[in-house]
């Protein structure tokens, strides 16, 4: 039987030589990644390096808007928001939507998303999609506000520790 014909792809007659599976596992904010790879145990693995700067850490970040006050506009604003978050280096999680017809309290579902996701930030349209055109101090507390136009950001209150919350 010729060498070369293997029913295993990585062995002896194969020309790459032969090949072990590697499994490795890599933590990240939000769980565990495994990789599998074939290769020699000399080959250079990134994972191995000790050099970590490649691997960031981007915060996680949420959308808000009143479709009451973005009508028309809507998927352009959404499409405003995403826009400024990548730009800004968020990891851009989810857009909430209100509608002032739903009976619900305007930012319940927010700030119970933010706390879910851990999001350090919400990026609305503007500020007119809060009431009365402020924003909330409530929100404040939890999150970094940002709106697109005009671009500012409301910073969370200096000191505010989130676990007492």
């Amino acid at each position: 039987m010729d060498s070369s014909a293997s029913n295993f792809p990585h062995t002896a007659g194969d020309p790459r030589g032969a090949m072990a599976r590697t499994t490795r596992l890599v933590e990240f904010p939000g769980g565990v990644l495994e990789l599998d790879s074939y290769g020699t145990p000399d080959d250079d693995y990134p994972g191995d390096r000790e050099d970590r700067s490649e691997m960031r850490y981007r915060p996680t970040c949420l959308g808000y808007l009143r479709t009451d006050i973005s009508g028309m506009s809507q998927l352009w604003d959404e499409g405003q928001i995403r826009k400024l978050a990548a730009g800004l280096g968020y990891d851009f999680a989810l857009m909430v939507l209100f509608d002032p017809t739903s009976g619900r309290p305007p930012l319940a579902r927010l700030k119970a998303q933010a706390t879910r996701l851990d999001a350090r930030a919400v990026i609305v349209p503007g500020p007119e999609h809060f009431t009365g055109c402020r924003v909330p101090e409530s929100l404040m507390r939890q999150l970094d506000v940002i709106t697109v136009h005009p671009e500012q950001t409301y910073s969370r209150y200096p000191g505010w520790d989130r676990r007492r919350a």
